[in-house]
């Protein structure tokens, strides 16, 4: 008899769930016994932490080239519901088309309905992630973010369509605001300048580029701690970038933004970064939620009160530590979760419930990229301690964003099971990426 496990989500936490299952089965001597599915619904794994980047290139990297080699079967199609009595999972995925090609272009005009279908399991691994939290702003829904890939694809086109030479040099067309100053938030402001300016060269212009970072914080960047603080602020400075602190957004339209005191911000281009919040899948289980949306988890990375299930990455809060800490929506924490719940969900198949590893992540770090200036690397939870910055940090920032967060793209079995090993870490070791 096969049994199935079926883990909801290809981002960081889904993929190294399912990966670090595969390899579990194989530890365990259950080879074919023991089926692993994701389900996901588009075919790549998405860097997201990097969509804030000027260049989308290498953002992608195909599922099956890291499933596939490892005998995981991947189902597009989105999960629309959970059944944990029953033990299964209703999917929903788009319809497949039997029409000829010479009637293609008129049924990708037409709106398709989805086909759903009901997959049952033996064990769950719930990482379907987060997606951006938009306030109740008017107009904020058509603001452009950085949260997917498609959204960022939607933010570049736009700015390529600024380049498009001709046009009213109204006021405003060269103006960026970004409503947020978290991580996102600071990254894109730094990246933004240097985007317009090649936006108004293309066209022919001569008009000032302004980029406006807008945040209820009093001092823009003060969340990211005192040690950060500044370097934040001359990067911030070095880019161009205006600071309005202490701000509140009343309303966004496709000409600008409108503050709270009536202050008027002429911009041809506003994107939302107004942080995340974990996927509403996990609020149709009918449990607690923290005030971010997530599921709480205990240490093995099960879900408190349902039997079969784990949680992952951005839709699970687990304690990082025995300080109090809880794990942050952010792929140092979902990755090595996937991996401790795909493992702990093989033991539990296995029936090896003392095997289960308990997740920790004692160190915390965070590496900020600020644009040309550099990037800001800090150690501590309260990111008390600044290790590096500069260029030095800003180096860091690539090697964890160009390669340490990236699964083996060699396709080949070995390598990728071997890194979807859990990593027990006991101590600090600062070698974290956020």
């Amino acid at each position: 008899m096969i049994s199935r496990i079926v883990v909801i989500g290809g981002g960081f936490a889904g993929l190294w769930a399912a990966a670090a299952a595969a390899r579990a089965r194989t530890e365990f001597g259950l080879g074919d016994r023991v089926a692993v599915t994701v389900i996901a619904p588009d075919p790549f794994h998405v860097i997201r932490v990097r969509c804030y980047e000027t260049d989308l290139g290498a953002l992608r990297v195909p599922l099956d080239d890291v499933l596939g080699p490892i005998g995981v079967e991947r189902r597009e199609a989105r999960a629309i519901d959970i059944d944990p009595a029953a033990r299964t999972v209703t999917v929903e995925s788009a319809a497949s088309s039997a029409a000829s090609s010479a009637a293609s272009s008129a049924a990708s005009s037409a709106a398709s309905s989805g086909v759903v279908e009901t997959l049952a399991y033996d064990r769950l691994i719930l990482a379907a992630g987060s997606l951006l939290w938009r306030p109740e702003i008017p107009g904020i829904a058509g603001a452009f973010d950085v949260d997917t890939f498609a959204g960022a694809q939607a933010l570049a086109a736009h700015l390529d369509r600024l380049g498009d030479p001709g046009g009213p040099d109204e006021a405003g067309r060269w103006t960026a605001v970004v409503i947020g100053g978290g991580l996102v938030g600071l990254e894109l402001a730094c990246e933004l300048p240097a985007r317009l300016a090649a936006a108004r060269d293309r066209a022919g212009a001569t008009g000032p580029v302004r980029t406006i970072l807008i945040d209820h914080a009093r001092e823009v960047g003060s969340a990211m701690g005192a040690a950060a603080l500044p370097g934040i602020r001359e990067a911030l400075r070095d880019a161009g970038v205006t600071c309005i602190g202490g701000a509140r957004v009343r309303v966004v339209d496709r000409a600008g933004v409108t503050l709270a005191d009536g202050t008027r911000l002429p911009a041809w281009t506003s994107v939302c970064a107004t942080g995340m919040r974990a996927s509403p899948l996990g609020g149709t289980l009918g449990l607690p939620l923290d005030p971010l949306g997530r599921l709480p988890v205990d240490a093995f990375l099960a879900v408190q009160g349902l039997a079969g299930v784990y949680a992952a990455g951005d839709i699970a809060s687990a304690a990082a530590d025995d300080a109090g800490h809880r794990t942050v929506m952010s792929c140092q924490h979902a990755r090595p979760m996937g991996r401790f719940a795909g493992f702990n969900a093989v033991c539990d198949l296995a029936g090896r419930p003392e095997r289960r590893l308990r997740f920790a992540a004692p160190d915390y770090v965070t590496v900020l990229d600020l644009g040309a200036w550099g990037a800001v690397y800090t150690a501590g939870w309260d990111r008390g301690t600044l290790v590096s910055s500069g260029a030095a940090a800003k180096a860091t920032k690539r090697i964890i964003n160009g390669t340490r967060i990236y699964p083996p793209l060699d396709r080949d079995a070995a390598s990728i099971l071997a890194a979807a090993a859990p990593i027990i870490q006991a101590a600090p070791a600062t070698q974290a990426a956020r």
